[in-house]
């Protein structure tokens, strides 16, 4: 289908311009050919030598328009994109640069002008200096930025990245200033992603032992939202049930959820896992999580964490050694010999020699126990 309007209009100037620069170029390969007196050269006319190259490089040109102008298309497509996400100072300060090289590049080429090459030479020094220059202004972004608003008396409505961040640092302080006054330290809690998901924080707030503010940040509830619209049914289920333990939480009288508007970049941080601890330091709260790894970093980073399966592990029944219980021994256990059965609570519980038992129910001795915060193990062996 052909182009119309302003696209097509481009496409014949993009034709007519490649088929006259390669008609150019012909013209020069005729002269260069003509001077080097190859023999097969000099037994044609020159004047019809010089029409040849120029016709044979003229309609190259103008056959390989369409798969230039694809090229131009696709890659307008990936500077759009980029461009979409790039600031103001980001493309003012880039497009500055590439004039001041591009001037550089034809100042440096003028003595090559009068070559046989030196249109070739111009073009290769301004791709050249091209790309040096946007690369180095973007290097000191932020000092030419300065510069040249200052220049145009309008440093006021600009302001360089320091101060940015200055203010950035500032407005955090404000922001955990602001909640500070609406709750104390100690009742604040923010909620991860896994927490929700685990869906027992719902159940552990309906028996009023969780109190407090739960704060919820943006990028938590982003993330979530990215789980639930998984094509992965599995995945799609669990970001669907923490979307609900979410409303669930707000109902919940006497509950305070409070969600607030913060986004990773404002926290300088690329990882949710990073962001929500950044978060917790800023806002001086304790982190609610189901995930081991976050519970490490967490706690690294010196910040409090409420990780609810310690608090599972914590309600189970406590038992001594020489204790009896009576369970099902259902699969073999790691080592040879051994069998595994379960608790009413789900606790894992290792028999000794328990493997002939396997699909028996059987008494069992309680020897040890094994506690750590991915769950408890207790071990026995059978009563005789």
């Amino acid at each position: 289908m052909p182009e119309t309007g302003i696209t097509g209009i481009m496409k014949i100037m993009l034709r007519l311009l490649l088929t006259l620069i390669c008609g150019i170029a012909g013209y020069q390969i005729a002269r260069f050919l003509i001077m080097m007196r190859i023999p097969l050269v000099g037994e044609i006319h020159p004047y019809i030598w010089t029409a040849l190259c120029i016709i044979l490089a003229a309609l190259c040109g103008y056959i390989l328009t369409p798969l230039i102008w694809l090229f131009l298309k696709k890659t307008g497509q990936v500077f759009e994109n980029m461009l979409q996400n790039a600031s103001v100072p980001d493309i003012a300060v880039t497009l500055i640069g590439l004039a001041i090289s591009l001037l550089l590049a034809n100042l440096i080429a003028i003595p090559f002008y009068w070559s046989p090459v030196g249109f070739y030479i111009a073009i290769g020094l301004n791709i050249l200096f091209a790309y040096i220059g946007m690369r180095a202004f973007l290097k000191r972004r932020d000092d030419i930025w300065s510069f040249v608003v200052n220049i145009a008396g309008r440093s006021g409505r600009f302001v360089r990245r320091d101060k940015r961040d200055a203010q950035a640092d500032q407005g955090d302080a404000a922001f955990g200033e602001q909640i500070a006054v609406d709750a104390p330290s100690a009742s604040r809690k923010a909620v991860d992603t896994s927490a929700l998901i685990d869906g027992r924080i719902l159940d552990i707030a309906c028996t009023g032992f969780l109190e407090g503010t739960l704060l919820l940040p943006r990028f938590v509830l982003t993330e979530l939202q990215g789980v639930a619209d998984s094509s992965d049914q599995v995945r799609r289920t669990r970001g669907r049930k923490g979307l609900t333990v979410v409303s669930e939480l707000q109902k919940i009288k006497g509950m305070n959820v409070r969600i607030h508007d913060i986004t990773m970049k404002e926290l300088r941080r690329d990882k949710v896992d990073e962001a929500l601890v950044e978060f917790c330091k800023k806002t001086d709260s304790k982190i609610m999580t189901t995930d081991y790894n976050l519970n490490q970093i967490a706690r690294i980073e010196g910040v409090s964490v409420l990780n609810v399966n310690d608090l599972a592990n914590s309600l189970k029944p406590q038992f001594l050694p020489g204790e009896q219980v009576k369970i099902d021994v259902i699969r073999p256990g790691k080592e040879s010999g051994q069998g595994i059965g379960y608790l009413e609570d789900g606790t894992m519980l290792v028999v000794e020699d328990g493997e002939a038992a396997i699909g028996q129910t059987v008494e069992v001795v309680i020897t040890s126990m094994l506690q750590t915060s991915a769950g408890r193990m207790v071990f026995g062996k059978q009563k005789r």
